[in-house]
């Protein structure tokens, strides 16, 4: 059998390895977690954000209702009232 000072070289070498190893992780992590953050709360550049959903029938919007001219002139001040 080895030594014990063996024993402990090796053991020394590796937790050193594996702690190495736990620190590249957390900084690789904590890199990626700020540049997460970062991206989610900076101002949303016009056009860069989507919006969802749309008209289901636009052509309802071609052409204007009597309730829609109605509320229009009033409005506008040209109700016959």
């Amino acid at each position: 059998m080895a030594d014990e000072q063996t024993t402990k070289n090796v053991a020394y070498l590796i937790l050193g390895i594996s702690f190495l190893v736990m620190m590249w992780f957390i900084l690789k992590q904590a890199k990626q977690n700020r540049e997460d953050s970062i991206e989610e709360s900076s101002p949303n550049v016009a056009g860069s954000d989507e919006r969802p959903g749309s008209a289901l029938n636009p052509e309802q919007f071609d052409e204007p209702d009597d309730d829609a001219l109605e509320e229009m002139a009033e409005l506008l001040g040209e109700d016959e009232d």
